[in-house]
């Protein structure tokens, strides 16, 4: 009862008509940053951040702005995934495998609508979950080291072999890609140069948005070229711009299971969304089994990892709150936020300023269901923009993508990494590599190293310490079931054609 005494509380703060206006400017910023290919959840609270400051925001107005803006951004990310191929963060990335065939076949209105309803569900489910739980799950996080979490990571490399079951094999090679050029840079322990080839622009690593936008965008123009020079027509447009509710409750099942499993990832400092969305991901293709079309447009490809990244960004606040350990890089930025008005994060926040975390919360609520507000009726308008002949698509594609580029260096090596990358990706394209696993690889190569180096410096080289504990041997286990399932599957395929 006291906890629901508070949130009855918070709901007073975010329902101030201020801060219902402040969040719905967050939440429509957001949107639009998200759809930008490259920007992603964490530029657009930064670039945000000093606005709320410098505007004289008491605390809980600045949180509710930085929380909207980050939920918009999630919700955002899938447009561009879905009309043109190119995910707007890193945690959109597996809505493209659904999102994008869906669209070709004229249900771009359906995914979008979908994907929204998900979205919304998802990050109810985490918000709860954040009311409930926030205590106890913040405690049971704590039990997540460094060796667990490079196993942790394992397990996620592992469930990409899920993601394209007839290719096991050209999944882990692409994964592995990514696994590499998540190397390149100064390492980060010794001061070493690695994979530079002495060329100080490689000194900082290979930029997300760089990788992303060439492995995605550019090789989606190569493909859109071809096609327009083979005068096939890859996009068509529905009739319907909403799901019904057939393909809704076809959908439901999916759209639960991730939503649990994208608030209990978030809640694990690091994870975040984009390994939410993958797990969610391969767990609903094998759910599926052979009766599933994951890849080819299956509704439920679209559903999962979007109510998946959304529980996600939302369950990253339970340690930041109650730890004042961030859930996720976004949230890192909104810790700053808190430092900035000399604000400690920790378990004496919830008693000490109740306004705040609670206000916070609430804003959740109220965030989400702006969010489905300001994005349902804008299904129909998204959907119609692939009636945009190609002429003028392709150049407005092209223009965006190095734009955003070349924003984060000002440098021409970045654009030509860019085109050359774009180009590698056209050619994994063409010879059926995931792209999706390439770049799930690099993002999850840095907190793989750095997890594992953290882990042998405790154990002081010791491999043992990866093998130690019930969690760690559990993930092994879920780790090699995952290795098996795609063997298994073969066989049991040889066998049926044998007989």
């Amino acid at each position: 009862m006291d906890t629901f005494q508070y949130l009855m509380d918070g709901f007073q703060v975010a329902l101030m008509p201020k801060n219902l206006l402040i969040a719905l400017i967050g939440a429509f910023i957001g949107t639009i940053v998200g759809l930008l290919p490259g920007l992603g959840p964490i530029n657009g609270v930064a670039l945000l951040l000093p606005f709320a400051f410098a505007l004289g925001l008491p605390p809980e107005s600045a949180l509710i702005l930085l929380a909207a803006v980050y939920l918009g951004c999630e919700y955002g990310g899938r447009i561009s995934a879905i009309l043109i191929n190119v995910p707007g963060d890193a945690a959109a990335i597996m809505s493209t495998l659904d999102g994008y065939p869906l669209a070709k076949q004229g249900k771009a209105g359906i995914a979008l609508s979908l994907s929204a309803m998900s979205s919304f569900i998802g990050s109810t489910i985490a918000t709860i979950g954040v009311v409930l739980f926030a205590p106890l799950l913040a405690n049971w996080a704590i039990a997540f080291g460094p060796a667990e979490y490079f196993v942790l990571m394992v397990f996620a490399i592992t469930c990409l072999s899920g993601l394209v079951s007839d290719q096991p094999v050209k999944t882990m090679v692409a994964a592995l890609i990514g696994l590499s050029l998540a190397m390149v840079g100064v390492d980060a322990v010794t001061g070493v140069y690695r994979f530079t080839f002495d060329s100080v622009n490689l000194s900082d690593g290979i930029q997300f948005t760089t990788i992303v936008i060439g492995f995605f965008s550019i090789s989606e123009i190569l493909i859109m070229l071809e096609h327009t020079a083979t005068g096939q027509k890859i996009m068509s447009q529905g009739k319907r711009s909403l799901f019904n509710l057939k393909e809704f409750m076809f959908s439901f099942g999916a759209i639960i299971r991730s939503g649990i499993t994208g608030f209990i990832v978030g809640i694990l400092p690091g994870a975040g969304a984009t390994i939410a969305s993958a797990m969610t991901y391969s767990t609903e293709r094998k759910i599926a089994g052979e009766k599933g079309r994951f890849g080819e447009g299956d509704l439920r490809g679209i559903a999962a990892p979007e109510a998946a990244n959304n529980a996600s960004a939302c369950g990253s606040f339970i340690p930041m709150l109650t730890l004042g350990v961030p859930g996720s890089g976004t949230t890192a930025v909104m810790l700053g936020a808190l430092t900035l008005y000399n604000i400690t994060p920790g378990p004496q926040l919830f008693s000490e300023q109740p306004d705040i975390v609670w206000g916070l919360i609430a804003s959740l609520f109220i965030g989400n269901v702006i969010l489905l507000a300001l994005n349902i009726p804008l299904v129909g308008f998204f959907a119609r923009l692939l009636n945009v002949p190609n002429y003028i698509l392709i150049p407005a594609i092209a223009t965006v993508s190095f734009v955003g580029v070349y924003a984060i260096h000002s440098t021409t090596f970045d654009l030509i990494l860019m085109v050359a990358l774009g180009v590698f990706g056209y050619m994994l394209r063409k010879l059926n590599f995931p792209l999706s696993a390439l770049i799930l690889g690099y993002v999850l190569g840095e907190m793989m190293e750095s997890s594992l180096r953290r882990a042998l410096s405790i154990s002081q080289g010791d491999l043992g310490i990866l093998f130690h504990g019930p969690i760690a041997i559990t993930l092994w286990a879920l780790s090699a079931l995952m290795v098996a399932l795609p063997l298994m599957r073969l066989l049991r395929r040889k066998k049926k054609a044998s007989a």
